[in-house]
C-alpha cells in the first residue's frame, strides 16, 4: 500500500481516549506529521472493522487496551504538494475511546505517548480538525 502520492484515498481510524479531563496524543515518528502531536490511529487493514482497527493502532502505538465508544467524526486529510497532486490522502474515522487496561508507552511509529489535559492542549499544535474531534471527545465523555 503506498501512502504517499496514493493512488486511491486511504482509511484511517484514530482513538481519541479520553480519562477525566485528559486525552492521549502520541508524537508522529514517520510521514506525514512527522514530529507532530496527533490522536493515536493508523490504516484500517484488509479484513478488518473499524473498531478493531481502532484498537489494534491505540495498543500499538500507546500500550493501551481501549473500548471504542461513540462515533465522533469523518475527516479529510489532504497534503498536496508544490504541484497540487495528493501527497497523502486519508479519509479519518474518529472514536471516542476508553482505557480498559495497559499502560502508556510509546511504540510502533510514535516516538512519544502522553496524556495531555484540556488546558495543556493550548500549548499544542494541532491540526484543527484534531483538536475539533478532541474538544468533542469530551464533551461525549462527560
Amino acid at each position: 500500500m503506498n501512502r504517499e502520492y496514493p493512488n486511491r484515498p486511504l482509511v484511517g481510524v484514530g482513538a481519541i481516549i479520553v480519562e477525566s479531563d485528559r486525552v492521549v496524543l502520541v508524537k508522529r515518528g514517520h510521514a506525514p506529521l512527522l514530529g507532530e502531536w496527533s490522536i493515536p490511529g493508523g490504516v484500517l487493514e484488509i479484513g478488518e472493522t473499524m473498531r478493531e482497527a481502532v484498537v489494534r493502532e491505540a495498543k500499538e502505538e500507546t500500550g493501551l487496551i481501549v473500548a471504542p465508544g461513540e462515533l465522533l467524526g469523518v475527516y479529510d486529510r489532504l497534503i498536496r504538494d508544490g504541484e497540487g497532486r495528493a501527497r497523502y490522502h486519508y479519509v479519518l474515522i474518529d472514536f471516542l475511546c476508553r482505557q480498559v487496561s495497559g499502560e502508556l508507552l510509546a511504540a510502533d511509529d510514535a516516538i512519544d505517548v502522553q496524556w495531555f489535559t484540556r488546558e495543556e492542549l493550548k500549548d499544542v499544535s494541532l491540526a484543527p480538525e484534531t483538536l475539533d474531534v478532541i474538544l468533542k471527545g469530551f464533551e461525549k465523555a462527560g
